[in-house]
């Protein structure tokens, strides 16, 4: 897995164009302020251990969000820091699986659209722990 954590001042996406036919097809738009942004990605041998990898992806964010002083977490697949890839329902699942533990460990928790490319704007200030990258 990698994990690249970037705190935001505010983080907005819009769906731009869907790249997984199994996912189903809308726009969205939205705007976070004050979060933690995760971008995700689980790779190929991470499928054998996914429910460790998933437990360790909680206790880096809940690290990240704590040394932030923060409690709001995009969640975001990205699979764009690696040249291996999961496949894309382990990736959901474990998506899926994070925010429900976050939630029931009362975080606010968003997701963006999953099988998407999306238009970004990232304000993220230049601070101690604002970005950090993790490898597991």
């Amino acid at each position: 897995m990698k994990l690249l954590m970037i705190y935001c001042d505010r983080f907005d996406y819009k769906t731009s164009i869907k790249n997984l036919e199994s996912e189903e097809s809308y726009t969205k738009e939205e705007e976070i302020k004050d979060a933690l942004v995760a971008f995700i990605q689980a790779e190929e041998k991470d499928e054998e251990n996914i429910k460790k990898i998933e437990t360790k992806l909680i206790k880096n964010i809940k690290w990240a969000t704590g040394k932030n002083g923060i409690k709001r977490v995009v969640l975001h697949s990205f699979a764009h820091l690696s040249e291996s890839k999961a496949k894309p329902e382990i990736t959901k699942e474990l998506l899926n699986n994070a925010d429900i533990r976050l939630k029931n460990a009362n975080y606010e928790i968003f997701q963006t659209p999953f099988g998407y490319f999306l238009d970004l704007k990232v304000d993220a200030p230049g601070k101690s722990l604002a970005r950090i990258f993790k490898e597991f």
